[in-house]
C-alpha cells in the first residue's frame, strides 16, 4: 500500500512546532557535513528561527565561505547596471580574485596534506620547501618563546634565593639574640641564688657568738 504523501504546510501548535524545528535542523545540518565530506565541497546554512535565534553550519571558516560567495553573488549584483566595459572590467577582477581565493584554498590544503595526488616530483619538492621553511619559522618562534620562560624562571630563582638568604639571615640573627637572652637570664639567676646563699650561711654565726658569749660569762651585745 503506498504511503500517503504529507502535505507540508505551517505547523500551528507552538510546542510541536518547536520539536519539527529542531529535528529538522538538526537533520539538514548532518546532511550538509556529509554533503562536504562526500563530495569535498565547501557548505554553509544558516537559519533564523521564528524566534529570531540564529543557527549555523559551516565545512570551514563561515568568513571565508560568505566571502566568496560575495565575491561571486554580491560584487556582481553590484555591477550588473553599469556600462559595459565597466562590467568587463569589474567582471574580470572578480573572476581573477576568485581564482586567487581558489587557489590559495587548494594550496592550503596541500600544505595539510591533502589533495596531494597528481602532483609531480617537482611540485611535492616545491611544497616541501615551503613546510621546511614554514616549520623553521616555527621552530624559531618556539624557541624564543621557551628562552623567554627559562629567563623568567632564572629570575624567579635569584629572587627565590635573594629572600632564602635573609631568611637565613633573619633566623641566626633570631637565635643568636636567643641564646643571648637566654644567657642573661642565666646569669641573673646565678647570682640571685649565691645572694641567698651567702645570706642563710651568715646567719648562724651569730648564733655561735652569743652561745659562746654565754658559755664564757661575757656580757651580751644586745
Amino acid at each position: 500500500m503506498a504511503r500517503e504523501k504529507r502535505r507540508i504546510k505551517k505547523i500551528d501548535n507552538i510546542t510541536a512546532r518547536q520539536v519539527t524545528f529542531s529535528k529538522r535542523r538538526r537533520g539538514i545540518f548532518k546532511k550538509a557535513g556529509e554533503l562536504s565530506v562526500l563530495c569535498d565541497a565547501d557548505v554553509a546554512l544558516i537559519i533564523f528561527s521564528a524566534t529570531g535565534k540564529l543557527f549555523e553550519f559551516s565545512s570551514s571558516r563561515m568568513r571565508d565561505i560568505l566571502g566568496r560567495y560575495n565575491l561571486h553573488a554580491s560584487n556582481i549584483n553590484k555591477v550588473m547596471g553599469l556600462p559595459s566595459p565597466y562590467h568587463q572590467l569589474e567582471d574580470c577582477n572578480l573572476s581573477r580574485l576568485s581564482q586567487e581565493v581558489e587557489d590559495k584554498t587548494k594550496q592550503l590544503r596541500k600544505l595539510r596534506g591533502e589533495d596531494l595526488e597528481g602532483l609531480n616530483l617537482e611540485e611535492l619538492q616545491r611544497l616541501e620547501k615551503m613546510l621546511e621553511s614554514g616549520l623553521s619559522r616555527v621552530s624559531e618562534k618556539k624557541g624564543e618563546f621557551l628562552m623567554s620562560q627559562i629567563s623568567s624562571l632564572e629570575k624567579r630563582g635569584s629572587e627565590l634565593a635573594d629572600e632564602n638568604r635573609r631568611l637565613r639571615e633573619r633566623v641566626v640573627t633570631t637565635m643568636e639574640m636567643a641564646k643571648t637572652m637566654a644567657l642573661k637570664e642565666a646569669v641573673e639567676t646565678e647570682s640571685a641564688t649565691t645572694n641567698v646563699s651567702s645570706y642563710d650561711s651568715g646567719a648562724p654565726l651569730e648564733d655561735d657568738f652569743s652561745d659562746t658569749s654565754l658559755k664564757l660569762g661575757l656580757p651580751s651585745w644586745e
